[in-house]
């Protein structure tokens, strides 16, 4: 087990059963966009009756290069790519991290809802997801050399001491929705990447 804090603690309440993706989006990029549109063409013909589900991981990890932004900065993202870019609904949960794979699965459903679909094209998380009676749809990485989330922190962070918003956007844009880049700027969310300091390895 872990000694991180369990924040956010669990709702009294949780989703109804749902149709869940599961990411960090640290931050979210033009990778987790092509996932989640896949998602939700995926749920709108098989499944109408479930609600699309986005379950925001690590809410409760400590401010790092790896997670320099919090778990209300990244729904603030993702909310605001769902309704300037996307155009559906979902329902963002925030799920804190627990380090014990084997528990995160009944963990995780006090927070986004039990025995649902869950959609991934992370391996590891299909195969905890399979073990606990939940249906799987595994998809495939999309330009994943494009959208490693490390070079997209890694791209940010070199921008994170431009005040030119034209060049933030030409630069960004190629890896981050327009949306996404809009509130990394105007919340003043790029500025801390420049002193974090941990050096330039890809770090997942």
């Amino acid at each position: 087990m872990t000694d991180l804090p369990l924040i956010p603690l669990p709702p009294s309440s949780p989703p109804d059963s749902g149709f869940v993706v599961l990411g960090r989006f640290q931050p979210f990029h033009r990778g987790h966009a092509l996932m989640l549109r896949e998602a939700e063409k995926c749920r709108k013909v098989n499944y109408p009756n479930l609600k699309l589900i986005i379950a925001v991981g690590s809410s409760n990890r400590p401010e790092t290069l790896k997670n320099p932004w919090s778990a209300s900065e990244r729904i603030a993202m993702i909310s605001s790519w769902l309704d300037n870019e996307a155009k559906f609904d979902a329902i963002v949960v925030a799920i804190p991290d627990i380090e014990d794979p084997p528990n995160w699965v009944s963990h995780a459903e006090k927070y986004h809802g039990t025995s649902g679909i869950f959609f991934s094209s992370d391996s590891s998380s299909c195969d905890l997801y399979n073990n606990s009676d939940w249906i799987i749809i595994s998809m495939p990485l999309l330009q994943r050399d494009d959208y490693e989330g490390w070079r997209v922190r890694e791209t940010a962070r070199m921008l994170s001491t431009i005040l030119d918003k034209n060049a933030i956007d030409t630069v960004l844009g190629v890896s981050t929705p327009q949306s996404v880049i809009d509130y990394l700027f105007s919340n003043d969310c790029l500025k801390r990447l420049a002193f974090l300091g941990e050096g330039g390895e890809p770090v997942g």
